[in-house]
């Protein structure tokens, strides 16, 4: 008798295949890497700060989208020129994507990024609290 290695992949790889297949799609794409992310709320907004060492502040996109935030973009990897030898490389290169689901209490219209020394900060801002309406309703 044989012995048979293990793939305890195999069968997620078959399965999205047999996915694929049926309903017709493409491979779920994946990020290559995900940036470090921190969120904090404030009583007047939530701000998102993401690490993006490397980035330019044109390679980065965010959108807006059903109370989505995407962010998305692509870190360059430094080529290997004449003269010039890699002995280690650690870091991630490639496309990235995160998103967040946005609470329903946000002022839409007032979302801000800004970027600096590789950091990108959205602050989001609370939509302000509207007092609850008072009125008369007759039983009928």
């Amino acid at each position: 008798m044989a012995i048979v290695r293990w793939d305890p992949f195999r069968e997620l790889d078959d399965l999205q295949r047999r996915f694929e297949s049926y309903f017709g799609t493409q491979p779920l794409a994946r990020s290559e890497w995900q940036p470090a992310v921190d969120i904090v709320e404030t009583p007047e907004s939530f701000n998102i700060h993401a690490e993006l060492p490397d980035v330019k502040k044109d390679d980065v996109k965010l959108t807006l989208n059903n109370g989505v935030l995407m962010m998305s973009g692509e870190r360059k990897q430094e080529k290997e020129e004449k003269g010039k030898k890699f002995h280690r490389v650690e870091r991630s290169f490639g496309r990235f994507e995160r998103s967040f689901t946005l609470p329903g209490a946000i002022d839409d219209k007032k979302i801000s990024a800004t970027y600096a020394n590789g950091v990108l900060s959205i602050m989001v801002p609370k939509a302000p609290a509207s007092p609850p309406a008072s009125h008369e309703i007759k039983i009928g």
